[in-house]
Parts: structure tokens; C-alpha cells; sequence
């Protein structure tokens, strides 16, 4: 491998990129496509013509109405702006478009980059049997479940008898969250069955659904890995996501406090492993559910940047973004395995515009944003003051970033943030950070997915 700087030096092939995304995440790209020298294309909809993404991006131009299928997913309409504007490559972000396989292959069809892995990698993790499968057939722990999908309620009773309720029921095509049901049952079981196979139809565009054991007080850890077109693979450490409220990610941390140094090397290892049995290339996460003893299985293989990635920005010091363009512009990646360290701590809250009481989304002008004067502090918000959240996207406002020599600088650092930061106008999840910043148990790192519904959020 050679040294980024002589990477940079040989000139970048990648002069003009397309953001296919919005708000945060689209700022989060436009600020290193700046340092690298590369001009940017936004694509707003009507809703977000004002936003701050849109005025610092180089060119901006609208998709469409409001609703995502109006504007963000027009697919059609976006590799029409970025062949007109003779860009180079599409940075899709994540959510909307970032694992959709068919814009993947239609932009590489065009002779434009798609920054991250191919369409085909993308179709096969998308796709929850084929990849456990995948996973087997490599050697990489799963979670006990079916390997093929459900077709009757008869099939999925006799499997969940089997492995043992609870057991949860997933579709094949979910993510984020959805398409998934606990089943403390038989009777649950039932009860859900056909309804958890129209809502994966309506969601994903498939009803294939199936079984696995769920694993109670787990840990939801995931290691971000990268690879590059010349087979080279390597780990960025790990993130514990283990915050959660309905399968959404609230907080994430690394280094985890759960894991032993013997269990977190042999999960990057895994890892590593599971990125090599599909050729992967560019940024994604392995996702892994861990068990009370430390045993942890597959869960789900994240094509794309995360949302979380500044925590492992933070504690590498490397910026993802600037990888996976020069990955995507056929450059090998910067550094070699043991090249890339790890330094401190660092925790991210996911600001949500949401009730804190009904978990809801609570959209409306932001009339007060006052982050305060606080160094050491990384805020990623696609928001300023006077802006509005709407009721069309998701309802983050920001994310939240605090570094330290240790866990528990860190965490003193976000309580006296959180304490003293002024958001008025709209209703926000921040009263829940300080409530979960205040928990012995949290502070002492002894926490599980079932924590908040469990220990603070009834």
C-alpha cells in the first residue's frame, strides 16, 4: 500500500461528485469534498430548497416535491442531473438510495462511480437469507434461525419449536428496524405472521420472511471494516450500539465497555473474514448480536457508510469520507491493518426532533439552537437556527460527538453539554440523554438493548 499523501499527490480521478442525500450527511460529504479539491452537486426537494446542505454544496438543483418518492428516490431524474452535469461519482450517504442496488447498477451502466460496494454485493446483503447463508457457508456464527424463507405459518411454528421461542420474525428484505416482530409464543406468533409478510410487501417489495432465536439482554456490536479493488481488507475497530429504542439506534460508543481485549479481537477477525467472503469493497459493518456469555453471532452486513461513523473518525483520526473516494477511484486504501490505531474515547447521541415521552417525531421551526461555546465537542447537524424539521424525513437534528482520554471523560463532557445546550421551538430527546447519562448502570457500562424500555423509558 502506499501513504495517502502520495495518493493525493498522483491526482484524483474523481473531480466532480453527486450527493444523493440531504441534510446532515450531505454537509458531513460537501466539507471533505472541499478539502480534496472536488466540486459537489446537490439534489433538493421542494421542502428542502432553504436547507444549509443546499447552499454549501457547489451546484444545487431540485428533484421534486416533499415526499422521498417525489424527490430523493426519483431515480430516473437524479442520473439524469448527473449525466447533464458530467459528474464523476454519486455518493449516495446512507438511508434513501445507499443500498438500493438497481441505482447502483444503473449508475455504474452510465460510466458514473457509485461510491461504495458493487450492485451485486449490495443485492446480496440486502437480502437477510441469502446473506446468513453467505455467512455459513464462510464459517461466521449466526444467530439459529431459517436459512430459507417461510412460506405458512405451519413452517414457522414448527422452526420457532425447534430453536425455542422468544424468537423473532424478520423480513428477508427489512432493515432499520422494520420488519421485525418479538414472538414471546406460539399464539404471537400466529397473530403476526400474515401481517409481518403485508408490511414487508408494502416496505421491500417481497413478503419473504423467517426466524431467528432472540437473544435477550444482548449487545449490538458492529466493526467497521473497508476494503479496496485490490482484495486489501482491514477493521476500523468497533462500535457498541446497544442504546436502542424499537431497534433504533439512540447512542454508540467506542471502545465498548463489554468487551474483553480476547472476544474484541476475534470479532474484528470475524469480521474481516465475513468482508472477504464477499469481495468487499469501500465502507460497511459487520453487525453483530452478542450474548451475556461474550458468544456473538452475525446479524447483518451494513452496505454503506453509517450514521455513526464519526465515533470511529474520532478515535482513528481518519476521515471515512476521503477513504471511500479514493477507494471508489481505484486507489488502494491509505493505511495497512496495523497502521491504524486507536486513541481514546468517544460516544455519539443521535438529537432527535421527538417527543421524549411518546417516542414520536415532533416536527416545527427551530426557534433557539444554542450549541454553547464547548470545545472538544463534534457537532454534525444538517440544521440552523430558523430552520424547520418536517414531517417527510427523518427527524434527527444532530449528532452529537464527545471525545476524552477515557469513558468516563467523555461522558462528563456530554453531561455538561447536554445541560447547558438551548433548543427551543420544537421538542427534542435530550431530557432521555440526560436521564440515561445519570444511570449507574450506564455509567458503569453494564447495558443491554433492552436497557432503555427496561431501566428508564416505560
Amino acid at each position: 500500500m502506499v501513504s495517502e499523501a502520495i495518493q493525493l499527490e498522483r491526482g484524483n480521478k474523481v473531480q466532480k461528485i453527486l450527493i444523493a442525500n440531504r441534510g446532515e450527511i450531505a454537509l458531513r460529504i460537501i466539507t471533505t469534498c472541499r478539502k480534496m479539491g472536488i466540486e459537489t452537486i446537490a439534489i433538493y426537494s421542494e421542502a428542502d430548497k432553504d436547507m444549509p446542505f443546499v447552499k454549501a454544496a457547489s451546484k444545487a438543483f431540485c428533484v421534486g416535491e416533499a415526499p422521498v418518492n417525489k424527490s430523493y428516490l426519483q431515480t430516473d431524474k437524479i442520473l439524469e442531473i448527473a449525466k447533464r452535469e458530467c459528474v464523476d461519482a454519486i455518493h449516495p450517504g446512507y438511508g434513501f438510495l445507499s443500498e438500493n442496488y438497481e441505482f447502483a447498477e444503473s449508475a455504474s451502466k452510465a460510466g458514473i462511480i457509485f461510491i461504495g460496494p458493487d450492485s451485486e454485493t449490495i443485492k446480496l446483503m440486502g437480502d437477510k437469507i441469502a446473506s446468513r447463508k453467505t455467512m455459513e457457508q464462510a464459517g461466521i456464527p449466526v444467530v439459529p434461525g431459517s436459512s430459507t424463507g417461510l412460506k405458512t405459518i405451519e413452517d414457522a411454528c414448527s422452526l420457532a419449536k425447534t430453536i425455542g421461542y422468544p424468537v423473532m420474525l424478520k423480513a428477508s428484505g427489512g432493515g432499520g428496524g422494520i420488519g421485525m416482530v418479538l414472538c414471546e409464543n406460539e399464539q404471537a406468533l400466529v397473530r403476526s405472521f400474515a401481517t409481518t409478510k403485508s408490511r414487508a410487501l408494502a416496505y421491500f417489495g417481497s413478503d419473504e420472511v423467517f426466524l431467528e432465536k432472540y437473544i435477550a439482554d444482548a449487545r449490538h456490536i458492529e466493526v467497521q471494516i473497508f476494503g479496496d479493488q485490490h482484495g486489501n481488507m482491514v477493521h476500523l475497530f468497533e462500535r457498541d450500539c446497544s442504546i436502542q429504542r424499537r431497534h433504533q439506534k439512540v447512542i454508540e460508543e467506542s471502545p465498548s465497555p463489554f468487551l474483553s481485549e480476547e472476544i474484541r479481537k476475534k470479532m474484528y477477525d470475524t469480521a474481516v473474514k465475513a468482508a472477504q467472503a464477499v469481495h468487499y469493497t469501500n465502507a460497511g459493518t459487520i453487525e453483530f448480536i452478542v450474548d451475556e456469555n461474550g458468544d456473538f453471532y452475525f446479524l447483518e452486513m451494513n452496505t454503506r457508510l453509517q450514521v455513526e461513523h464519526p465515533v470511529t473518525e474520532t478515535i482513528t483520526g481518519l476521515d471515512l469520507v476521503k477513504w471511500q473516494i479514493l477507494v471508489a477511484s481505484g486507489e488502494q486504501l491509505p493505511l495497512l491493518q496495523e497502521e491504524i490505531q486507536s486513541t481514546g474515547h468517544a460516544i455519539e447521541f443521535r438529537l432527535y426532533a421527538e417527543d421524549p415521552e411518546r417516542f414520536l417525531p415532533s416536527p416545527g421551526k427551530i426557534t433557539k439552537l444554542n450549541w454553547g461555546g464547548h470545545s472538544g465537542v463534534r457537532i454534525d447537524s444538517g440544521y440552523e437556527e430558523g430552520g424547520t424539521v418536517t414531517p417527510y424525513y427523518d427527524p434527527m437534528i444532530a449528532k452529537v460527538i464527545f471525545a476524552g482520554d477515557t469513558r468516563n471523560a467523555a461522558l462528563r463532557s456530554a453531561t455538561t453539554f447536554f445541560k447547558e445546550v438551548q433548543i427551543e421551538g420544537i421538542k427534542t430527546n435530550l431530557p432521555l440523554f440526560l436521564q440515561v447519562l445519570a444511570a449507574e448502570d450506564f455509567q458503569k457500562g453494564h447495558y443491554t438493548t433492552s436497557f432503555l424500555t427496561k431501566k428508564l423509558v416505560k
